[in-house]
């Protein structure tokens, strides 16, 4: 009967989610949409009210004396934030900052309702944030990191890794306990209480600001006129052709802004579990051409996944889709794994972002690899580094 019930939950949350993007049809999404639209109009007088107070200085940030580099989005889900995070922690921690990370988790697992409630009313200590990562060694899994703190602190050596819901709190101890001169807001555009000294905004190219309407209608965050409060724009997701209504629209609202354009690369096959120097850990890319293949993932948009596996010649026979960041159970896997062998296929592929949410020690009865990508620099500098350089030593990058 749970299983029932959680089976009807999810179908219910899914078409909630595909209204939200405009994808469902029907007088039931009709209905619905009017409704949220409603609370569209709520969502945005809040929104405006917040950022006025803190603009008129009635609500106060506070900056915590060290560079703060923000990366976020006018949008939810989907803009590929996490790989933008990676090369800016990792350029500036090979140009010897003291870096650390700082996120408030999405969907991580948190300390029970009772223990926060017994800590009130005891007037406990507030707890420190969770070490992700303290640089040398991982320390939390993906369950009680979140997914993409945990990503990050697996493949950022070097580099610290906090997650807190109050990011001035985790600042404060990362300078404290760790000396951090750096700090990177992951997700950070909307965090008012912390100042950011640069804010890096990323736009999808291929969906800039969904329906234009706010949450819960469409996909925006903020109203789009908050391109204004943007230090730089990264357009990402780009094919390479230039989208001039959609530079003309950012000017408009942040005359004079620099833009830089960026696609997201796929690098190469890993393959799940065991050692990244095992024979057969990595394949290239073309080792997808010509092959059956089955694809799963549960990210905010699936299509741009399974896109990149076609573009490389994969001809995929079997494809599940779950909700994003949704937490994979072993008859989840069992069932991915049925629908690939029914339909013929070679081997299995996810996303880096779902592997992490999947046992090592589950059985996989075809090879299963995960995608890696990375950011490549299309347009506003010559490549990653160069536009770090710019953007975070402006006066190193001015001497000769």
């Amino acid at each position: 009967m749970s299983s029932w019930f959680n089976k009807k939950a999810r179908s219910v949350e899914q078409f909630a989610i595909d209204v939200f993007f405009g994808r469902a049809e029907g007088t039931a999404a009709m209905v619905l949409t009017a409704v949220l639209q409603v609370f569209s109009y709520l969502f945005n007088g809040i929104v405006q009210a917040r950022w006025w107070l803190y603009r008129n200085r009635i609500f106060h940030d506070q900056p915590l004396g060290c560079l703060v580099v923000v990366v976020g989005n006018l949008t939810v889900g989907g803009t590929g934030k996490t790989p933008v995070v990676e090369k800016f922690a990792r350029a500036l921690r090979d140009r010897g900052r003291k870096v650390a990370i700082l996120s408030r988790g999405y969907k991580s697992k948190s300390p029970p309702f009772w223990k926060k409630w017994l800590n009130w009313i005891t007037h406990a200590a507030e707890p420190p944030p969770r070490i992700v990562s303290d640089g040398k060694r991982v320390l939390l899994d993906s369950e009680h990191a979140g997914d993409e703190p945990f990503m990050l602190a697996r493949n950022l050596p070097g580099v610290l890794v906090l997650v807190d819901k109050n990011r001035v709190k985790a600042g404060m101890y990362a300078i404290k306990k760790f000396g951090c001169d750096t700090l990177v807001l992951d997700d950070g555009f909307q965090y008012l209480p912390l100042k950011g000294r640069l804010n890096l905004l990323l736009v999808d190219k291929t969906n800039p600001f969904g329906n234009g309407f706010m949450l819960p209608r469409g996909i925006l965050r903020e109203p789009v006129k908050h391109l204004k409060r943007a230090s730089y724009v990264f357009l990402t997701k780009s094919n390479g052709r230039r989208d001039q209504d959609l530079e003309d629209l950012i000017q408009k609202h942040n005359p004079g802004v620099d833009i830089i354009e960026c696609a997201h690369r796929p690098q190469y096959l890993r393959r799940f579990g065991g050692a990244d120097d095992a024979p057969g850990a990595r394949e290239p890319l073309e080792h997808l051409r010509g092959r059956r293949v089955a694809a799963f993932s549960g990210i905010a948009v699936p299509e741009s996944f399974e896109k990149f596996l076609k573009d490389f010649g994969a001809d995929i026979v079997h494809t599940r889709r779950f909700l994003d960041h949704y937490r994979f159970t072993r008859a989840d896997i069992d069932s991915v794994f049925a629908g690939a062998l029914e339909q013929g296929a070679d081997f299995v592929v996810t996303t880096e972002k779902d592997a992490v949410r999947i046992d090592e020690a589950w059985p996989c009865p075809l090879p299963l690899y995960y995608l890696r990508l990375e950011i490549d620099i299309l347009r506003g500098a010559a490549d990653f580094n160069e536009a770090v350089e710019r953007i975070c030593f402006p006066g190193a990058a001015a001497l000769p």
